[in-house]
């Protein structure tokens, strides 16, 4: 059954700002929802590291849309959705969707935690965002030629942030979604090295994928992003690239009926909308 608006904020998303949530955010209020975007600089705040303002963002708040920051395999993080599910829960929240990522065992143990709050709740699983290379860590393949990861030729079926927004927006908005967790990916599993040829071929830049070993690839982003962040991203790579995700779900047929889209298409879409801006 479908909902309609019940009062202003009754639909609220943590992480408005990010991929998914601002079009997660855009859908809602296009089907003439009143949503309450929430982040570090909006009003009411809400910051992941500042509990003590979690009730008054989550105030009137029926519907949430959940994105963690920065992953919930993240130390921690399962003590923060604990705190977050609680003040949600005392709050009068009656829907949670988390967003989780496919094949992590720490993120398994959040998403445990929303789904035994209490409230009723649905996780969405996501493979690696195709908008990864477009809006994302991997953008500035396309300038430097150079994709690099610890990879290997592990394949992974990239998945359209706007599929999951699309999603998300109907477990949010309709019934019969309690309780389920969804494995939401692309149709097709490429390799990067399959990623950076159809680069190649999109744009008539050479893109070339190199495969680094683990501690290259942590040396790398610690110079970039500090110690702390390059391990977390290391410890990832090192547990989801040894190829359970290799084979696409079907959490957006299940959901919305139809097909994900695959990467070429998101990649198309992307550069012609970055050659008419």
């Amino acid at each position: 059954m479908d909902i309609t608006a019940a009062h202003p904020s009754s639909f609220a998303v943590i992480g408005a700002t990010g991929k998914t949530g601002r079009r997660v955010a855009d859908l809602l209020e296009a089907g003439g929802h009143t949503v309450r975007r929430l982040a570090r600089g909006t009003t009411p705040a809400f910051d992941w590291e500042r509990p003590d303002g979690w009730a008054q963002a989550l105030h009137g708040v029926e519907r949430l849309y959940v994105t963690y920051v920065p992953d919930l395999a993240a130390p921690g993080a399962d003590l923060a959705i604990t705190r977050l599910t609680d003040a949600a829960r005392e709050a009068g929240v009656r829907r949670v969707v988390l967003l989780s990522g496919r094949g992590e065992q720490g993120a398994r143990q959040c998403e445990d935690v929303v789904l035994g709050s209490g409230i009723p709740a649905t996780v969405v699983s996501a493979s690696w965002f195709a908008q990864n290379f477009t809006e994302g860590a991997l953008a500035d393949a396309l300038e430097t030629g150079v994709l690099a990861l610890p990879a290997a030729n592990v394949r992974e079926p990239f998945v359209d942030v706007a599929d999951i927004a699309a999603v998300v927006t109907r477990v949010l908005t309709t019934d019969g979604h309690e309780g389920r967790r969804y494995e939401l990916t692309g149709p097709d599993s490429l390799t990067f090295t399959e990623a950076a040829a159809l680069l190649t071929d999109l744009t008539g830049r050479a893109v070339q994928y190199v495969p680094m070993g683990f501690e290259e690839f942590h040396a790398a982003v610690a110079a970039e992003a500090g110690d702390d962040a390059a391990t977390l991203l290391t410890e990832l790579c090192r547990e989801v690239f040894d190829g359970r995700n290799e084979a696409p779900a079907d959490g957006v047929r299940q959901v919305l009926g139809r097909e994900p889209r695959g990467l070429r298409d998101v990649l198309t879409d992307a550069l012609a909308g970055s050659r008419t801006a």
